[in-house]
């Protein structure tokens, strides 16, 4: 299967007027690496992807994402796909890391979006899946910000992994504390 990295100039032109429609801010580009996970925070709102595609895309690129495999359904499949949705199995989360590393490695450009929260409500502990993907494929790490109080929008800073996951993830909670970082739905954002 080949794998999407790119856009029509056209598309990229449309998709970034439509941002600054809507009021947002970009506060950067596109990961600059061949190889990246942008970790999204926070995720409160279906509405989230459609900011963060939009913000994307602007650039010409695809920032894949990972969607629960149950909305792989006719007319939605093609849709999904062409805007870089890749199907998961949430009950098997294992196969999941597997599918998007052997992903990652069949090509040589794949930027991943991850909501790191792994839900849209308020959680207490995020996931640390991107760790593993990242280690396994020579990833690089950005996190990312989509703020709905200031809409502004980011990838962030460059967030160098340790071999430590439950360090980096208390580093990851230390960085978005402070940022005062607003969800669509204002209660379905915690910081643990």
């Amino acid at each position: 299967m080949k794998i999407k990295t790119t856009v029509s100039p056209r598309w990229a032109l449309f998709c970034g007027w439509a941002l600054r429609k809507l009021g947002w801010k970009s506060e950067s580009g596109p990961m600059p690496d061949k190889k990246a996970i942008v970790l999204g925070v926070p995720h409160t709102s279906i509405w989230d992807f459609l900011i963060c595609y939009l913000f994307y895309t602007q650039y010409g690129k695809v920032a894949h994402i990972m969607v629960k495999k149950e909305f792989f359904f006719w007319p939605l499949r093609g849709l999904l796909r062409a805007c870089g949705a890749v199907p998961v199995d949430r009950q098997s989360p294992g196969a999941t890391v597997r599918s998007l590393i052997r992903a990652m490695e069949a090509t040589d450009e794949f930027h991943l979006a991850i909501a790191i929260e792994g839900t849209r409500k308020a959680t207490k502990r995020w996931k640390s899946g991107f760790h593993m993907i990242a280690r396994e494929t020579g990833s690089e790490v950005y996190i990312g910000y989509y703020d709905w109080g200031k809409k502004r929008i980011s990838v962030g800073e460059h967030f160098p992994l340790s071999d430590d996951p439950k360090a980096d993830l208390q580093r990851i909670y230390d960085h978005y504390r402070p940022m005062g970082l607003e969800g669509k739905h204002k209660d379905g954002y915690i910081v643990p």
